[in-house]
């Protein structure tokens, strides 16, 4: 098989690393990738949201599968122009991934449908907004409606704080376009956790639970960021509590998003916030998490493209996914000032030190190549990912990868994980 992915950051890198493990595929190709991509794969000149170019690329290469990375090009509708083309790719419609692309849209189909999340109101002018949280006692949380790359949503302590948020979001327009519309709920006390599952429109397979750390600095203090780290198994995800978020929340939405005639075929991933006995939606991605991606797909040992294909055939109910019983924790390595400004250029050294280290890998994100060297090229720059035997021992392994790795104003968070050794 030929196959294509889209996207150019660790959760693309993590993908086509795992695809590459198929005894089926002959060639992959990534559109438009980035240098440690560039090590297993094909990587084309073509930008992930440039649909037409990358239809055409398909076409002309005999690709036998497309498989999506990021959220845009879904919600563009990526999955209904392949298709019409006669393409396979996996992914929903432009109709289902608006259950990513509009968090007023996700909020409105919970509420008709009775599956749990926070209480909230949607909001296209400010001062409506302000008034509603003013009469909210904070903490409230304020939302973008539409794409922000993670960074679209604010937790407000204060008054002063909301007010500032939904001026950030809907007057000086921040997110462009995605803070039309405002979205104003409770602030929900409990942990965070990751709930990924294959789809197939009907029936849904979940993947093995993860923990992301969202917030830039250790401790969860700072700004929200596209994910500090993850790690895989979350314990706090126990069996009864994951068979309650399939039975409450999951199984729910796919039937809801079937109902409202926006079949859902891919990956569904919901934030939740758990408490001992509950679980609520904080929000749904149409699409592989990142860095989520990253340790699930180093415990599954299932072949990624039997389930890709199952998917889109419709014949998800044959598939049985095996993972390995280890824990994987992925650490991302980020530039000076994300998820605000930062400098691009600064050369990565000390990669080569982990040649030798068993169960290690690292995931490009935002890096470039130029006259050989490695080169930051984002705020988000790498995902290092180690697996051991239970979550101490991978904690110790993925922090012994870090240390060897090196540039001018390198940060990252040095407690991904601390919440999985607490909760045992």
């Amino acid at each position: 098989m030929k196959i294509l992915v889209i996207g150019s950051g660790g959760r693309e890198h993590a993908l086509i690393w795992k695809i590459a493990q198929s005894k089926k595929v002959a060639k992959i190709f990534c559109a438009p990738g980035n240098p440690g991509i560039a090590e297993i794969a094909e990587c084309v000149n073509i930008k992930a949201d440039d649909i037409e170019e990358l239809k055409a690329f398909a076409i002309k290469e005999g690709i036998d599968l497309t498989v999506v990375g990021p959220e845009k090009p879904l919600t563009m509708g990526i999955v209904n122009e392949f298709e019409k083309a006669g393409l396979k790719i996996f992914g929903p419609s432009k109709r289902a991934a608006e259950v990513e692309g509009s968090k007023a849209f996700s909020k409105e189909l919970m509420q008709k449908y009775n599956i749990p999340t926070a209480a909230y109101k949607t909001f296209d002018n400010a001062d409506e907004a302000k008034n509603y949280a003013e009469k909210h006692h904070p903490p409230v949380v304020v939302k973008a409606d539409g794409l922000a790359a993670g960074k679209g949503v604010f937790i407000c302590p204060t008054m002063d704080e909301a007010f500032l948020a939904i001026d950030i979001i809907m007057n000086q327009k921040a997110f462009g376009d995605a803070g039309n519309r405002v979205v104003v709920e409770e602030f929900l006390i409990g942990e965070e956790a990751s709930f990924l599952a294959f789809t197939d429109g009907e029936d849904v397979l979940p993947l093995a639970s993860a923990q992301d750390h969202k917030r830039v600095y250790d401790n969860d203090e700072g700004p929200n960021t596209g994910g500090m780290g993850a790690y895989s198994p979350a314990p706090i995800i126990t069996p009864s509590m994951q068979k309650r978020v399939m039975d409450e929340i999951m199984i729910p939405t796919v039937r809801a998003m079937k109902s409202e005639g926006r079949i859902f075929k891919g990956v569904l991933y919901a934030g939740l916030m758990i408490t001992k006995k509950k679980a609520k939606v904080l929000e749904f991605n149409a699409r592989f998490g990142d860095p989520e991606t990253q340790p699930i797909l180093m415990r599954m040992r299932t072949d990624i493209v039997d389930v890709f294909t199952a998917v889109i055939e419709g014949r998800l109910k044959d598939i049985k996914l095996e993972w390995d019983k280890r824990t994987a924790v992925c650490v991302v390595m980020a530039s000076e000032g994300y998820p605000g400004d930062y400098e691009k250029g600064k050369v990565i050294t000390g990669l080569d030190n982990l040649k030798d280290m068993k169960d290690v890998f690292v995931f490009h994100a935002g890096t470039s190549l130029k006259d050989g060297k490695l080169l930051t090229n984002g705020g988000r720059v790498l995902g290092v990912t180690a697996l051991g035997r239970g979550i101490k021992t991978a904690i110790k392994n993925v922090y012994t990868a870090v240390e060897k790795i090196d540039w001018d104003g390198v940060h990252y968070r040095r407690d991904i994980g601390a919440k999985g050794v607490s909760s045992r």
